[in-house]
């Protein structure tokens, strides 16, 4: 019997946008999948959206059928608040730009809060809320430039896009990136893909050995494999399988999945055998730069074709790569 991603995890940490939910409603099997874990696995929720508090996000998880605690949700905020303490004096004023969230745990961690760049902040702490005007983001080069070129700079997250019901919209990383070519700096960033967040998590649930479950190749599986975790790439959110097959080797995720009732299948091992790389019933074939689907289909197929690509030793845009793999 194969394993599946979750043997001999004690901590499963579940992204939330393209994961959990898209928009307000539950994506098809997240609930039911994660209400499947049982001990000794925990569930923690990690997310770099600002624009909430922990309190309100456990209240959306438990609305749709999750049993969550505020204690359960590791924020991009928070892990900006451990490293602002140790970037400044407690009890500084803080230049806010974000949401709740954001506004909560700076005061949460003993900060003052301010908006404006006249009252000396002795830093300024960037996240991303949908109501985040010019005007914020003018207030935030205000404060970095002249006598604050100096002051720390913190980003929860540099995200370029948020998954929204509607469709994909602008993230964070766009509004940090607005503010970078006025100032010409950049920040340090809290959120994934850098590890802060993920210290942050395995610290607070006290884990040893977990699995990262995202839909982003760039934030969640970078992230993961930077803090040297295990991940797995969902299909339900920004990443498809053209970008899947493209990946470079620091986000190649350990784990594909279709949806997240793949977190309690068998994952079939890869096999490579005279020139096929076989997966489950799915099977590739490459002779020199040309790639062949031999047999099957679904997210087998992709993951054969995954591994046929990245054990070649070549960039994608080297090989010859057949439609059924990413269509």
């Amino acid at each position: 019997m194969s394993p599946t991603p979750l043997s001999g995890v004690d901590l499963l940490l579940a992204d939330l946008d393209g994961v959990v939910y898209r928009g307000p409603g539950a994506i098809d099997h997240a609930v039911e999948s994660i209400n499947a874990v049982r001990p000794p696995v925990r569930v923690g929720y990690i997310t770099n959206n600002a624009s909430r508090t922990d309190v309100s996000v456990a209240e959306h998880l438990t609305g749709l059928g999750l049993h969550v605690a505020p204690t359960d949700v590791v924020t991009s905020p928070q892990a900006a608040m451990a490293l602002l303490t140790e970037l400044v004096p407690p009890a500084s004023t803080i230049l806010v730009v974000g949401g709740d969230g954001l506004v909560s745990e700076v005061r949460r961690a003993g900060f003052t809060v301010t908006a404006s760049a006249e009252d000396g902040p002795a830093a300024v702490v960037q996240g991303f809320a949908p109501h985040v005007s010019w005007t914020d983001l003018a207030e935030a080069a205000f404060a970095l430039q002249g006598a604050g070129a100096d002051i720390p700079w913190v980003a929860t997250n540099t995200d370029w896009t948020i998954p929204q019901a509607r469709g994909t919209a602008p993230g964070n990383g766009t509004l940090v990136s607005a503010v970078h070519t006025a100032i010409g700096r950049l920040p340090v960033v809290a959120g994934k893909p850098e590890v802060a967040i993920f210290r942050e998590a395995m610290s607070r649930f006290g884990a040893t050995t977990a699995l990262m479950v995202g839909d982003r190749l760039d934030t969640d599986i970078l992230g993961a494999n930077r803090a040297g975790i295990r991940s797995a790439l969902v299909l339900t959110g920004i990443d498809q399988a053209k970008q899947v097959l493209a990946a470079v080797p620091q986000e190649r995720p350990t784990y594909l999945l279709e949806d997240l009732r793949g977190l309690h299948e068998e994952y079939p091992q890869t096999v490579e055998r005279d020139g096929l790389t076989i997966v489950g019933g799915a099977a590739v074939r490459r002779d020199g730069q040309v790639l062949t689907v031999e047999r099957g289909e679904g997210i087998d197929l992709l993951r054969a074709g995954a591994a046929a690509i990245w054990n070649s030793g070549m960039a994608i845009y080297a090989l010859q790569v057949p439609p059924e793999l990413y269509s």
